[in-house]
């Protein structure tokens, strides 16, 4: 009884409640774009001539989403550490952080263009799709490339602003990244009929304005928190093994995610182009789910941290509550709204026949999938915000070894287990992390002076 208050009392403290959505609400509305710009690629690639064309976007892009996505560890690493030495007021470290991140996204764009022959083959090796769907995606993924330094550093940039607790920078970048996407869409895919590779170099024009504008945003919060820049430490990487130890961590946990994402496109490909257009169709809801759920996260990453920095246990325990009530709610209207709505956002997404109806038939797995995928979400970003990436990784790893024998096992059964079998995997990294995040509180290990 006593706990139940409490919990409420911290749920109507309205001074928290105004510091989480501060940093949530345009953090959900820039990430929601990101989807968004998605949304638009398929509904103007998807009312082209042929399902390979919308296939071929997906193939590509979850090619280079998954190069991208690997390196998510840059911002996921960035956050942690920005949000701590932010707690501690220390400006000096809060420079060291942001230019070794930026160095370390220089130093992996090198090698992937030095590599990306090589990983194009092998991500194409074991699709099955049409000679046409794989040569407009090697395409789509060559162009992309292009931009892959401004891509890692924007990434850097908006983890370091979420760590500043600061909102509006992230917003920003995003907001000019998908509208600059979307209105180069409209230009060279639905205009100029560029098709496949329009849509390509929309996204590269994307990442080089935001990098552009992410750049012009960095003054205020380094005038907030007084140092100077030590640009050969930084290059040396002096200090950095803590960062290079999360990142190591995050990469690693990212590689396994990925790869599941991976192995639902290339199981969705040997099932013909329309399941895996349907399939590109379908993700686009839960990238919109999943972005939208991640301003709490990321709500929950910079507060969660700030309140690490100060040794605070009650400020964590209040931004839990408050994070989780907001993420359950949110969760529930994605799922309204997909249940209800979703058939016509199949049909004006596209205009294929074949494609509308796969995707009609797998929306209930889709629609229930944010209320599953929620937990491990919020416990992402609070293990972001503890800078605890080794944990993040175990879950992830256990989670991967539980869903690689039942996809095995459901291989050639058809689209509807794909679906299962995802929907098993989300379900298991929330209760590994829920898990392990429960282990380390009931022990005290949680607060690092504990």
């Amino acid at each position: 009884m006593a706990h139940s208050r409490r919990w409420l009392a911290y749920w109507q403290d309205r001074a928290a409640q105004r510091r989480v959505w501060a940093i949530a609400f345009p953090l959900i509305l820039s990430n929601i774009s990101v989807p968004l710009v998605g949304l638009v690629d398929t509904a103007v690639i998807g009312h082209l001539d042929a399902a390979y064309h919308l296939g071929a976007v997906a193939v590509g892009s979850t090619l280079f989403t998954f190069v991208v996505w690997l390196a998510g560890f840059l911002r996921m690493g960035t956050t942690g550490f920005a949000a701590q030495a932010c707690g501690e007021g220390d400006g000096a470290e809060l420079r060291r952080i942001l230019l070794q991140s930026v160095w370390l996204a220089v130093l992996i764009s090198l090698l992937v263009w030095l590599l990306h022959a090589p990983l194009l083959e092998l991500g194409l090796r074991y699709l099955d799709g049409s000679a046409e769907l794989l040569e407009h995606a090697r395409a789509y993924f060559q162009i992309r490339l292009i931009s892959l330094p401004a891509a890692l550093i924007n990434f850097v940039l908006i983890g370091w602003f979420i760590g500043a607790q600061n909102s509006r920078a992230p917003f920003a970048i995003l907001l000019m990244v998908n509208l600059v996407n979307i209105a180069l869409d409209l230009l060279l895919v639905a205009l100029l009929g560029l098709g496949v590779e329009g849509a390509a170099w929309a996204s590269v024009c994307g990442d080089l304005c935001g990098l552009s504008l992410g750049l012009r945003l960095l003054g205020p919060i380094l005038r907030q928190y007084p140092g100077r820049f030590d640009w050969l430490r930084a290059v040396k990487l002096r200090g950095a093994a803590p960062l290079l130890r999360v990142n190591r961590d995050i990469l690693i946990r990212s590689l396994a995610l990925q790869s599941v994402f991976y192995l639902l496109v290339v199981q969705g490909a040997r099932l013909g182009d329309q399941v895996v257009a349907a399939n590109a169709v379908l993700l686009n809801f839960l990238l919109i789910a999943s972005h939208g759920l991640d301003g709490l996260a990321h709500a929950l990453e910079a507060l969660g941290g700030h309140a690490l920095g100060k040794r605070d246990k009650d400020a964590l325990r209040r931004v839990l509550v408050i994070t989780i009530g907001w993420a359950v709610l949110l969760s529930l209207v994605f799922v309204l709204v997909f249940l209800g709505a979703g058939d016509l956002v199949v049909r004006v997404l596209t205009d294929l026949p074949e494609v509308r109806a796969e995707a009609i038939r797998y929306l209930p797995w889709v629609a229930v999938m944010p209320l599953v995928a929620v937990w491990s979400y919020l416990l992402d970003g609070l293990f972001i915000g503890a800078s605890r990436a080794l944990a993040m990784r175990n879950a992830m790893l256990l989670a991967l070894a539980c869903y690689l024998p039942l996809a095995w096992a459901l291989r050639g059964q058809g689209n509807h287990y794909l679906w299962f079998a995802f929907l098993m995997f989300m379900a298991l990294r929330s209760v590994f992390l829920g898990g392990w995040f429960g282990w380390l509180w009931r022990t005290g290990r949680w607060m690092k002076t504990d």
